[in-house]
């Protein structure tokens, strides 16, 4: 793995093919059919999704099935829980949250040697769905990416590059989303900020702790996007609680929301997609995706940074290899103030929606490789009302299908309540306020703009925690979360150890912001996660000071 905080700034990358067709035939699934054990759950009641609601019902109840699959070659025997488990007042200890999860565990395994990963999406407002059905989970959704998936019938596979031979998996869904919502007296839009999140997934996490008798198994989180800074604010709220993690993966980041649109961050994702969709001014074409991002990163650094502060005194040589690296020509970059990140007053990424105008095409910014009609009443969608955007639109057909068929079907857990798969209210009314380690205010400025900021709390819990190990995974196709930005920011954190640093990994993929749909960027991020909980795992000294750290803290 490849630390990120190396001298040059220059990011690295792992090669493999882009994403295999999901309309080839696929071999027949493997997994055993349901066992005469299993135990079906229907839940009656009414999660609603809006600020002001709550459920009065504090029951735990869950539906239990039996499964099997094939990984790397071995059988594994697993079962698969889908319910809910009620969260309390760290004060008063009165149920608090009803929090809806789904937990694939291997069978027969010792709790004390079993790591266990804790995964969320992010939004904020998003539910676990993505996250469970694309990525490690023992079963995945098919989908054609980086083409549009045609409608049903869909399908859903057996999947290789699950993480369940490495550690048991559990798919959360913070209040407001899936079926979660508070208690009363509480209210939705009490845990809808920044530390209150961070919080109820704390307590989520020490009751299914305690529920399953995991307290000493090694722990990890996983989250995306929004859910990386989650993660920052969540791991050092459980070391603060007693609970110590072995290790986090951070996918498709988001850490300071000050450098949100930085054309400089922004710069090798742009390169990458004009490299993709073959708009480079470059003779001959690069063909090392990973070498020439790197190129791109030491422009944008340098010459790039310096012409953006000079602008309008430009550098003609500067704006020629500006626009051989983005494939847009000089006098409209001069016109953009040779700001690739920046928008139109309606949202429109301007390099998105200008790259292929010529064919009538838009790029999508979750992946830059997927591409939209741009014209007619299909150019004047609002691009922000919802999953417009032509990545999101070329998958939710899908996700929405195999979610409900998987659960129902497969997971057997069924509810007269809509699965809320994302939560616009949640982020409509989400208080970015966040207090860091420091008892500094990171979250909102004088003027009520958004400035969170959690790559302190990851530093911090890093350097109280000297062994924990973080995986960063970003896609060169990502305009949301930009994959240089992520190495400037880690860089930039407030972390001096250099050994502790040594702990600090970041990869990279020829994919977008869900990294995992692309098949072949899915099987190199599972190597690259198979490696750092092998060396988070199997280090027993590290394991035993996590121990030995989590006790002290816990008395």
């Amino acid at each position: 793995m490849t630390n990120p905080d190396s001298a040059s700034g220059s990011p690295q990358s792992t090669h493999n093919s882009h994403a295999h067709s999901a309309a080839a035939p696929s071999p027949a699934s493997t997994s055993t059919p349901h066992r005469a054990g299993d135990q079906p759950f229907f839940d009656p009641v009414a999660y609603g999704n809006g600020p002001d609601d709550s459920v009065t019902d504090a029951t735990e109840n869950a539906a239990i099935t039996k499964h099997s699959i094939v990984i790397g070659g071995k059988k594994i025997a697993y079962t698969a829980t889908a319910g809910h488990l009620v969260t309390v007042d760290s004060s008063s200890s009165l149920p608090s949250a009803k929090m809806f999860y789904v937990a694939f565990t291997q069978d027969n395994q010792k709790e004390d040697s079993r790591p266990v990963t804790f995964f969320y999406n992010g939004g904020p407002g998003s539910s676990s769905v993505f996250v469970l059905l694309g990525s490690f989970a023992p079963r995945r959704i098919k989908t054609s990416m980086p083409g549009f998936t045609p409608p049903a019938p869909y399908q859903m596979e057996d999947n290789p590059d699950s993480l369940l031979d490495k550690s048991d998996l559990v798919f959360l869904n913070p209040v407001g989303t899936g079926y979660s919502a508070a208690i009363a007296p509480n209210k939705n839009r009490n845990f809808w900020g920044v530390d209150e999140d961070a919080d109820s997934i704390k307590q989520f996490i020490k009751r299914y702790l305690t529920k399953n008798n995991r307290w000493n198994s090694p722990k990890f989180l996983y989250g995306e996007s929004y859910g990386t800074a989650r993660s920052c604010v969540l791991a050092y709220k459980l070391h603060e609680d007693g609970v110590d993690l072995n290790g986090v993966t951070l996918q498709s980041s988001i850490l300071d929301y000050t450098q949100s649109g930085n054309p400089v961050g922004a710069l090798p994702t742009a390169a990458a997609d004009a490299w993709f969709h073959k708009k480079l001014g470059i003779a001959p074409t690069p063909t090392d995706l990973g070498a020439f991002a790197e190129e791109v990163a030491q422009f944008a650094r340098t010459d790039y940074l310096a012409a953006l502060r000079k602008f309008p005194t430009t550098d003609d040589a500067t704006i020629e290899k500006l626009s051989e690296y983005t494939g847009i020509d000089k006098t409209t970059l001069i016109a953009w103030s040779l700001d690739v990140a920046a928008y139109d007053s309606r949202g429109n990424s301007l390099f998105l929606t200008t790259l292929l105008k010529s064919k009538g095409l838009a790029l999508g910014s979750y992946d830059g490789r997927v591409t939209a009609i741009d014209t007619g009443i299909a150019g004047q969608v609002d691009p922000n009302s919802g999953g417009n955007d032509p990545t999101m639109t070329a998958v939710t057909g899908v996700y929405t299908t195999m979610w409900n068929t998987y659960l129902n079907e497969q997971l057997k857990f069924t509810s007269n309540s809509s699965f809320t798969d994302l939560n616009d209210q949640a982020f409509a009314n989400w208080d970015f306020g966040h207090i860091d380690p420091t008892g500094a205010q990171k979250g909102l400025d004088a003027q009520g703009n958004v400035i969170l900021y959690t790559a302190g709390d990851l530093a911090a819990v890093m350097a109280l925690n000297v062994d924990l190990k973080v995986l960063s995974a970003n896609g060169f196709y990502d305009f949301v979360t930009p994959f240089y930005q992520t190495v400037l920011d880690l860089q930039q954190m407030p972390l001096v150890s250099a050994q502790v640093r040594q702990n600090l990994s970041a990869r990279f993929y020829p994919s977008g912001h869900m990294v995992y749909l692309d098949g072949g960027s899915r099987t190199a991020l599972k190597a690259d996660l198979a490696k750092m909980y092998d060396s988070a795992v199997t280090n027993t000294a590290a394991v035993g000071r996590i121990r030995a750290l989590q006790v002290r803290r816990a008395s």
